[in-house]
C-alpha cells in the first residue's frame, strides 16, 4: 500500500515537472505565428530591398567600381576589402546584397509561420531567396567575365523578374486574392496586361543601350568589351531604338488609361496607371536630356533607378487590373474553393 501510494506520488511530481515544459512549447508556438498584416509588412519591406539594391548596383557601375573587386566571392583573394574606393565599394553592394539576401529568408520564413498558412504566399516567398542567390552566382560569373555586355545585361534582366515575384507577393499578401476588386470587363485586364510585354521590351532596349554606352563599369584605365553589333554606330542606335520604345510604352499606357477611365475600372487600377504614365513622361524627359548632355553619370543613374520604378508601375497596375472574370459557374466555384482554403 505504502509502496503504490510512494509511486502515485512519484508520477504527480512527474507530471508537474513536465507540465511547465509543455506549456511553454505551446507559448514559443504561438508567438512565432506570422499575423496577415505583419506578414505584408515584411513583403513590403522585402519589395523595397530588392529595389534599393539595383539601384545601388546601377550606382557601383555608373562610378567605375564593377572591377573595384576582380575576385569573388573574396576581394583581391582577401575576406575583406583593401583601403581602395572602387573595392570598397565594390565590396560595401556585395555586402549589402547579403543583407538583402538574410530579408528575403526571413520573408520565406514568416511565410511558413504566417497563420492561415497560403500556399500562393510561400511559393512566391521561396522565388525571393532563389532569384537572390541567382544574382549571386551571376554576378561573380560577370566579374570572372570582366563585365561582358551580355552578363551585365543578364544582372539587370534578373533584377527585374525577381521584383515580378516581389511585387506579387506584396500584393497578394494585402489581402484574400478572392477579395480584390474585378474591373468592369475582360478587355481593361487584358489592355493592362498588354504594357507588360511592351514594358520588358523597353527595359531590354535600355540594357543594350547603356551596354553600348560610355559607361563601361571600369575604372578609367581598364578596358572594358562594349556593345558593337553595328560598330561605331551601336550606341546612338540603340539609344534611338530604346526612345522609340519607350515612348510606344508611354502612348500605350495613356490609352489604357483612358480606356480604364471610361469602362468604370477600379480607381486602384486608374490610379497606377496614371502614376505609371507620369513616370513615363519625366523618364522621357530626363532620357533627352541626358543624350544632350553627353550622358553625364548622375543622370544615368537617376535614369536607370526610375527605368525600375517604372517597370514596378507596370507590374502593380497589372495586378491592380485583376485576374479575368470565371467564364463558367464550375470556375467561378473552383475560385471560391481557393480562396476558402488560403
Amino acid at each position: 500500500m505504502h509502496l503504490r501510494l510512494d509511486q502515485h506520488r512519484a508520477l504527480r511530481r512527474v507530471g508537474s515537472a513536465r507540465t511547465p515544459v509543455s506549456l511553454n512549447v505551446a507559448t514559443v508556438r504561438r508567438r512565432l505565428v506570422v499575423s496577415p498584416a505583419l506578414f505584408a509588412r515584411v513583403s513590403n519591406v522585402s519589395l523595397i530591398a530588392l529595389t534599393a539594391i539595383v539601384a545601388t548596383g546601377a550606382a557601383v557601375r555608373l562610378t567605375g567600381s564593377g572591377l573595384g573587386c576582380p575576385d569573388w566571392p573574396k576581394c583581391y583573394g582577401r575576406t575583406l576589402p583593401p583601403l581602395d574606393t572602387y573595392a570598397v565599394i565594390e565590396y560595401a553592394n556585395r555586402a549589402l546584397s547579403g543583407l538583402v539576401g538574410v530579408l528575403v529568408v526571413g520573408a520565406l520564413l514568416a511565410a511558413w509561420l504566417r497563420r492561415p498558412r497560403r500556399r500562393d504566399l510561400l511559393i512566391l516567398s521561396a522565388l525571393l531567396p532563389a532569384g537572390v542567390l541567382a544574382q549571386a552566382v551571376l554576378g561573380g560569373f560577370t566579374v570572372r567575365e570582366h563585365l561582358r555586355p551580355g552578363f551585365v545585361m543578364a544582372h539587370y534582366g534578373l533584377s527585374m523578374l525577381v521584383l515580378v515575384a516581389a511585387v506579387a507577393l506584396a500584393w497578394r499578401a494585402r489581402e484574400r486574392p478572392r477579395e480584390h476588386p474585378r474591373p468592369a470587363d475582360a478587355a481593361v485586364v487584358w489592355a493592362t496586361r498588354a504594357l507588360l510585354p511592351l514594358a520588358a521590351l523597353a527595359v531590354f532596349a535600355g540594357t543594350a543601350a547603356t551596354a553600348a554606352g560610355p559607361h563601361a563599369g571600369g575604372k578609367p584605365h581598364q578596358s572594358i568589351h562594349r556593345l558593337t553589333f553595328m560598330g561605331k554606330d551601336t550606341m546612338d542606335w540603340t539609344i534611338h531604338r530604346h526612345g522609340d520604345i519607350a515612348a510606344l510604352l508611354g502612348v500605350a499606357a495613356v490609352v489604357v488609361w483612358l480606356f480604364a477611365r471610361q469602362r468604370g475600372a477600379p480607381q486602384m487600377l486608374r490610379r497606377s496607371v496614371g502614376a505609371l504614365c507620369v513616370l513615363i513622361f519625366v523618364q522621357g524627359v530626363l532620357g533627352l536630356i541626358q543624350y544632350a548632355t553627353q550622358l553625364p553619370t548622375e543622370l544615368v543613374w537617376l535614369h536607370v533607378t526610375l527605368a525600375t520604378l517604372t517597370w514596378l508601375g507596370v507590374l502593380w497596375s497589372v495586378a491592380a487590373a485583376g485576374r479575368l472574370a470565371p467564364r463558367s459557374l464550375g470556375q467561378a466555384r473552383r475560385l471560391a474553393a481557393s480562396g476558402e482554403a488560403a
